[in-house]
C-alpha cells in the first residue's frame, strides 16, 4: 500500500510538469507557424523554399526522436527531456540571432520549374536552427513516455491532460506571434516569446520534473535493419512478452494494419500540403497580416478543442467510428475546395469546416488503429504510423511549397483529392467495424 502511495505521489508531482512541457512544445510550433512564412518571404524565399524550411523540422525529427526515445529507456526520462529542452532552446537562441545578420545574397535561383528565389545568410541561419530544434525535438514523445511509465492502462487511457495542454498550446500560440507580429519590432517579439517560453520549459524540467526509473537495459528489446532506422522500438519501460517482437516486414501481416497505415499516411499528406500552401496564400494573394494570420489558426484549434471535447463525446454515443471518419473526412475535404476561392467569409467557413471534420476524424482514426493494434503490438504499430506520418509531412510539405509554386490554388483542390481518397478508402471500416460488431454480439450469445 505504501508503495502504490509513493507511486501515485510521483505520478502527482510529474503531471504538471509533463502537461507543462507539452503545452510549451505545441505552443512553440504554433508561434513559428504564424510568422515563418513571412520571415522566408523577407529573407528572399518562395513557396518551394518556405516548404522545404518547414520539413526540415520533421526530417531531422524522424533521425533524432527515435534516439532520444531509446536514451530515455535506458539513462531516464528527465535527463533526455532535459537534453531535448535545450536543443529546443539552443535552436531558439539561433533563430534570434538569424534575424540581426545581414541579408546577404548567397544562392539566387530563377527557374520555370523551381520559382524565383534567393537564399540569404539568414535563411541559412534558419534553417540550421530548425535542423537543431528537430534533431533534438523527442520532448513531447518523452513526455507521453513518461506519462505511461506513472500510470495504469486505465488511468492513461482516461487522462485527457496531455489532449487539452496541446491544443491549449494550439489556441494561444498563433494569437501570441499574430499579436506580438504586428509591433514595430515584427518577428522580433514572437522569436523572443518563444525563446523565454523554452527557457522556462528547461527550467520547469530541471527543477520540477521528479526522476523517472531508467528501463534495465538488458529488458530492452534489440533492433535490427530498417525497424532501427525508423525507430520502431517500445517508448516504455515493460517486459516483453514472448512472441510481441514484430518486424517492419510482420507489420504488414497483421489483419486491416497496412491499410490503417495507407490511410495514416494520406491524411498527413493532404495536411502538411495545406500547412505549407496556406500560409503563403495568405501572405501573398490574400495580404494577410502576421495578427490576421494568428487569429484564423487560433480560431481553428479553439474550435477543433470544442469539437474534441463535447461535441465528439456526444457523437460517439451516438455513431460507430467509421461513420465518424467518413463524415469527417467529407467535410474536412470540403474546407480545402472553400480556401480557393479566397472570400473572407468562405474562408472562416471553411475553419469551421476544418475544425468539425478533423475534430471528429482524427479521434476516430487513432481509435481504431490502436483496437486493430491490439494489446500485444500496441507499440510497434503506433511507432511505425508514427514514422508514416513522419515521411508523409516531409513528403507533404514539401509538395505543398512545390505545387503552389507551380499550380497556385490548385494545391488546396489537390489536398481535398487525397483527403476525398481518404473518405473512398474509409468506406472498407463501415464493413470492418460492422462484421467486428457481428462476430462480438455472436460471441456473447450462449450456444
Amino acid at each position: 500500500m505504501e508503495q502504490n502511495s509513493g507511486t501515485s505521489s510521483a505520478s502527482g508531482r510529474a503531471l504538471f510538469p509533463l502537461y507543462a512541457i507539452t503545452f510549451i512544445g505545441t505552443l512553440g510550433f504554433g508561434i513559428i507557424l504564424t510568422f515563418l512564412v513571412f520571415l522566408v518571404t523577407d529573407y528572399g524565399g518562395n513557396a518551394l523554399v518556405y516548404g522545404i524550411l518547414a520539413s526540415t523540422y520533421p526530417a531531422f525529427q524522424l533521425i533524432g526522436a527515435p534516439v532520444l526515445g531509446r536514451w530515455s529507456d535506458l539513462y531516464g526520462r528527465k535527463k533526455i527531456l532535459l537534453l531535448s529542452q535545450i536543443g529546443t532552446m539552443l535552436a531558439w537562441i539561433i533563430f534570434f540571432a538569424a534575424l540581426f545578420f545581414p541579408v546577404i545574397p548567397l544562392i539566387e535561383v530563377r527557374s520555370d520549374l523551381l520559382g524565383t528565389f534567393t537564399i540569404t545568410l539568414p535563411l541559412l541561419i534558419l534553417f540550421l536552427a530548425r535542423a537543431l530544434d528537430g534533431a533534438t525535438g523527442g520532448n513531447v514523445s518523452v513526455a507521453n513516455a513518461y506519462l505511461a511509465d506513472l500510470t495504469s492502462e486505465e488511468e492513461r487511457n482516461k487522462n485527457y491532460g496531455m489532449s487539452v495542454a496541446s491544443n491549449l498550446g494550439y489556441v494561444f500560440g498563433p494569437a501570441i506571434a499574430g499579436v506580438l507580429g504586428t509591433t514595430a519590432y515584427g518577428e522580433i517579439l514572437p522569436v523572443s516569446a518563444a525563446l523565454v517560453i523554452s527557457i522556462i520549459g528547461t527550467l520547469i524540467i530541471l527543477f520540477l520534473l521528479p526522476d523517472s526509473r531508467p528501463c534495465a537495459i538488458e529488458e530492452y528489446p534489440e533492433s535490427t535493419g530498417i525497424r532501427k532506422i525508423l525507430g520502431q522500438e517500445q517508448k516504455e519501460c515493460y517486459q516483453v512478452e514472448a512472441g510481441s517482437k514484430i518486424t517492419f516486414r510482420e507489420v504488414f501481416k497483421l489483419e486491416y494494419i497496412p491499410f490503417m497505415l495507407v490511410v495514416y499516411f494520406l491524411i498527413f499528406l493532404g495536411f502538411n500540403i495545406y500547412y505549407t500552401a496556406f500560409p503563403i496564400f495568405a501572405v501573398v494573394a490574400l495580404e494577410w497580416s502576421p495578427a490576421e494570420l494568428g487569429i484564423y489558426f487560433s480560431v481553428i484549434s479553439a474550435l477543433m478543442a470544442f469539437v474534441q471535447g463535447p461535441v465528439l463525446a456526444k457523437l460517439a454515443r451516438r455513431y460507430r467510428e467509421s461513420i465518424m471518419v467518413v463524415g469527417g473526412g467529407f467535410i474536412l475535404g470540403l474546407q480545402f475546395i472553400l480556401i480557393v476561392s479566397g472570400d473572407y467569409l468562405l474562408l472562416y467557413l471553411a475553419a469551421v469546416f476544418f475544425a468539425f471534420g478533423n475534430g471528429i476524424m482524427w479521434p476516430s482514426i487513432l481509435s481504431i488503429l490502436s483496437k486493430f493494434a491490439g494489446k500485444k503490438y500496441q507499440g510497434s504499430v503506433q511507432g511505425f504510423a508514427m514514422s508514416a506520418s513522419s515521411l508523409a509531412s516531409i513528403i507533404g510539405l514539401l509538395a505543398g511549397g512545390f505545387l503552389y509554386t507551380q499550380f497556385g490554388v490548385i494545391a488546396f483542390l489537390i489536398a481535398a483529392a487525397i483527403i476525398y481518397l481518404v473518405v473512398f478508402l474509409s468506406f472498407r471500416l463501415l464493413r470492418i467495424e460492422k462484421e467486428k460488431l457481428i462476430e462480438t454480439e455472436a460471441a456473447k450469445t450462449p450456444v
